[in-house]
């Protein structure tokens, strides 16, 4: 079959009454340009690239059956801004140079993956426009036969300078990050100068002839959602495409649901200034909701990921700048194809490793409130500390891998510094963390430790600890019941005079799944989805809830929660530690049983439908600080 070029991008940019084209003709020099298309012609050419196309490849086809015909390549790590959204104030730990992707192996992977179907590429980074070679590896790409469109998605603030060149190499597609109208905000969301240059690139963009224009803003509550309709009004003169995108939650960019304003609050701040707000057609595996105001010569688009993800069409696939295949943007799944490359491994044996993280590709990410829990890079990192790191092995002999272990499959953990909490002289029980360590079954451990603390932030999950109680220490225990009154009736017990005291609390819990229970939730196949994350969102919602649970128990407000899993292979078992903190009267025990209890409830549910020989046991309290009746350590 024929895969030769068409000139049939349907996002050809109007200039000088012609159309550059995403992929010149072959010894061209540069994009070519030709008459613009009507659209009955631009169909008709749609129509026949379906009718003649090449089968799609196996390889980039998930089990759900869709084809991902769309990379996006991340050229760097480095960023020339600091947005409050996709990277911690601190910045981020960035990958020695010499692990990450040469141009030579940027290019390698690029080709593989348009051979294979890939029509699309996008770079980005970090910030891509920061790379030396930006512009060369443009022009190689446009070189690949059979891709249609090369687009980048830049800050904009190297934008003006490089454009010109970078639109005679060949680039057809340009999306610029920008979340504010307003310079002096613009400096405190990026934490860095720059506005000027921003919106001098977006008007280089629509000189050279690039129509649409798409404009990237983040909407976050309390920072910019009160410019919306500063946005949208940009559309009415100027050929933008204004794409408003839900807060996302990444590593380190502190994502509270209360920050987030969904698609939906937006539609409707939109169209409460223009109520004749079209909504224009999809296209498809689009990721944005896209509308037009009337009589406006831009449009505006949403992008929904969070309040309605798109997952049911995505075809899209990243290569992060240190060489990991990332299937899903939410999901912490990675494999290294720098090291297979770097191992000397074949074209065929690349393809088998792509093709087996594509087929274990989700059908969905696990909604906005489980993402926040999960641990994942910052933003600035996936566009990059190995989350799950695949090196292949010294037996250069791939054929004879473990296949699990080759497709990067295993659940694998980072495992970061220890990590110790001190509340005020009162320390919570840990251990450094766990180094990693090899199951029964040759899996990898996996483990999660979720947090809640007083100000709504919702923790990433990170590798978690387990520990032994402390050595006991004096006890004061009373000879009668405190929730009786004289007649022996139940009563709440008044603790309005007591003093306030910090209050900590630790309990467990064990289930015992069985084998096959046991490993589907080790290997996070479950139908219902994955049981850890749930159960420890379980957790720590009952610890916030106790009082409503527990008819007797005191309202208490929580200061921290922290909940903790860990797979036990040698009794095929998933043990549970839950930690509260709170400052008041009363202490915080029921919230620590009532987290580890119910979590440990949530595991049964999630996996009662492959076996109903599951037992719940060693619920108890492991120690207590604070109060009156003195401090209690299990021995």
């Amino acid at each position: 079959m024929w895969k030769g070029k068409l000139c049939t991008d349907v996002r050809v940019r109007e200039r000088a009454g012609g159309s550059p084209c995403a992929s010149p003709q072959p010894g061209s020099k540069g994009p070519c340009f030709l008459p613009a298309l009507s659209s009955q012609e631009l169909s008709r050419r749609r129509q026949f690239l379906r009718e003649h196309a090449a089968p799609f490849s196996a390889f980039l086809t998930d089990s759900f059956g869709r084809q991902h015909s769309y990379l996006r390549i991340s050229l760097t790590e480095k960023c020339n801004l600091r947005c409050q959204y996709c990277m911690p104030e601190e910045g981020v730990p960035l990958t020695p140079k010499v692990n990450l992707l040469t141009t030579e192996e940027i290019l390698t992977l690029a080709r593989l993956f348009v051979k294979e179907g890939i029509d699309k590429i996008r770079l980005t980074g970090g910030e891509p426009l920061i790379r030396p070679d930006v512009v060369d590896i443009v022009a190689q790409l446009q070189q690949l036969e059979g891709l249609r469109t090369i687009g980048v998605t830049t800050n904009g603030i190297n934008l003006a300078r490089l454009l010109p060149q970078l639109q005679k190499a060949g680039l057809s597609a340009i999306n610029i990050s920008l979340d504010t109208l307003v310079p002096a905000k613009f400096e405190f969301i990026v934490r860095r100068k720059g506005f000027h240059k921003v919106m001098e690139g977006i008007h280089k963009a629509i000189e050279l002839g690039y129509n649409p224009v798409k404009v990237n803003c983040v909407v976050m509550r309390g920072l910019n959602e009160d410019e919306l309709l500063d946005f949208a009004a940009l559309t009415k003169g100027l050929p933008l495409d204004v794409r408003f995108i839900e807060y996302m939650p990444f590593d380190g960019n502190k994502w509270n649901f209360k920050k987030m304003v969904s698609y939906k609050e937006m539609l409707d701040t939109i169209r409460q200034q223009w109520p004749e707000l079209e909504k224009l057609p999809e296209e498809e595996s689009s990721t944005a909701k896209a509308f037009k105001i009337p009589g406006f010569q831009g449009q505006i688009s949403f992008i929904t990921s969070m309040s309605e993800h798109f997952c049911g069409t995505c075809n899209r696939l990243r290569i992060t700048a240190d060489g990991n295949l990332k299937v899903c943007l939410f999901g912490n799944s990675e494999v290294s194809l720098r090291d297979h490359l770097r191992a000397g491994a074949s074209e065929q044996e690349l393809l088998r490793i792509i093709g087996a993280a594509v087929g274990r590709k989700k059908r969905q990410h696990a909604g906005m409130f489980s993402i926040s829990q999960m641990k994942n890079r910052p933003m600035i990192l996936i566009e990059l500390f190995l989350m799950f790191h695949d090196s292949p092995p010294a037996n250069p002999s791939i054929s004879s891998w473990d296949p699990l272990d080759v497709q990067g499959l295993r659940p694998k953990m980072s495992f970061s510094s220890q990590m110790v909490t001190l509340w005020k002289g009162y320390r919570v029980p840990q251990t450094p963390p766990l180094a990693q360590q090899r199951l029964g079954s040759g899996c990898f451990q996996r483990h999660y430790t979720s947090h809640a603390d007083s100000d709504a932030n919702s923790k990433c999950l990170s590798p978690g600890s387990w520990a032994p109680a402390a050595p006991s220490g004096p006890q004061l225990t009373s000879e009668q019941l405190t929730h009786v009154d004289s007649e022996g009736r139940a009563a709440m017990v008044d603790v309005g005079r007591k003093p306030d005291t910090e209050r900590v609390a630790v309990a467990s819990a064990v289930v015992l799944l069985g084998p096959v229970a046991f490993k589907l939730v080790q290997q996070n196949q479950l139908k219902k989805g994955d049981a850890l994350v749930v159960a420890q969102l379980a957790g720590i919602q009952a610890a916030k809830v106790t009082s409503q649970l527990i008819p007797l128990c005191h309202h208490v407000a929580l200061s921290h929660v922290q909940v903790q899993l860990e797979l036990d292979s040698t009794r095929h078992a998933v043990r549970i530690q839950a930690s509260c903190r709170a400052r008041g009267p009363t202490g915080v025990e029921m919230e620590a049983l009532a987290s580890a209890a119910v979590a440990s409830l949530t595991l049964y549910d999630m996996c009662k439908a492959v076996s109903r020989d599951i037992v719940l046991e060693e619920i108890k309290l492991i120690s207590k600080t604070g109060g009156q009746r003195g401090d209690f350590h299990r021995a």
